[in-house]
């Protein structure tokens, strides 16, 4: 018999240990420094934006995405074959083109048309610079993710038994019902460890908006090191943060499928 090994599960997490004594150390750093605290307390103004762009992104995404997988499941052909044809061509482009089409092709478009239909009801026109760019960008991480996480759905909605949900129609359940109550709790169980990666790469994927001007953390860091010329000190601060929000989520994630683990044994 050959040496026994321990899993993944069971190693003592060192390297979190490691992370932490280095996230402490920088962040004392930036507590002790001047040109750390000045930095950091600039920083620190962008991360409600960049909060406010991954949870509202996030949320619709989801949202569309899900909309998006049932109709991927339809039983119209039409509407699979719309839907089939939309993931593809979202997920074909990268997300920076997709921002910058967004921001200044797409709703520029969609504002002459609006005008365009409203004009002969006497509505006031709408003018593009009324759009601001944190939506522009938000709308496009929207499309973008809602692409990908259709996918993710698609896939929790099929593992389900197919004998529960006709156990459940000859229960007389409807398909709400049906959604609700069979399918949507042990489609979450299995989707939660894409769904949460998809949620985390969103944090790192929101640096993007950057490119607009959007004065999240990556934008202000840029401001910041263009002007004292720290790009060091800067840069592992802007880093550190975005480790700090990612790592963070990434174990409360772990915790949380450990919980429904436990909980469905």
């Amino acid at each position: 018999m050959g040496p026994s090994r321990k899993t993944s599960t069971t190693d003592f997490p060192w390297w979190l240990v490691v992370l932490g004594l280095a996230g402490a150390y920088a962040f004392g750093q930036a507590l002790t420094s001047e040109v750390h605290a000045q930095v950091l307390s600039v920083l620190s103004q962008g991360i409600g934006i960049t909060l406010l762009v991954t949870v509202s992104g996030f949320a619709g995404a989801s949202a569309l995405g899900l909309l998006l997988a049932v109709g991927g499941l339809s039983r119209f052909l039409v509407v699979r074959q719309v839907v089939k044809f939309y993931i593809e061509v979202i997920r074909g482009i990268p997300i920076i083109v997709l921002l910058l089409y967004v921001a200044f092709a797409g709703v520029p478009l969609m504002v002459e048309a609006w005008n365009a239909l409203t004009g002969p009801l006497g509505l006031d026109p709408v003018r593009t610079r009324d759009i601001s760019l944190l939506w522009r960008a938000v709308t496009a991480l929207v499309l973008a993710y809602s692409a990908f996480l259709a996918e993710v759905f698609r896939a929790g909605i099929v593992a389900v038994d197919p004998g529960q949900i006709e156990a459940a129609k000859a229960l007389g359940l409807n398909g709400w019902l049906r959604f609700r109550l069979i399918v949507a709790p042990q489609a979450f169980r299995t989707i939660l460890p894409p769904y949460g990666n998809d949620f985390i790469a969103m944090v790192k994927d929101s640096s993007l908006v950057s490119v607009l001007g959007v004065t999240d953390v990556t934008q202000l860091g840029k401001v910041t090191a263009a002007g004292n010329f720290r790009y060091f000190e800067t840069y592992n601060l802007v880093a550190l943060i975005y480790l700090t929000l990612t790592v963070t989520l990434s174990l409360g994630l772990s915790r949380l499928e450990r919980h429904l683990r436990q909980s469905k044994d």
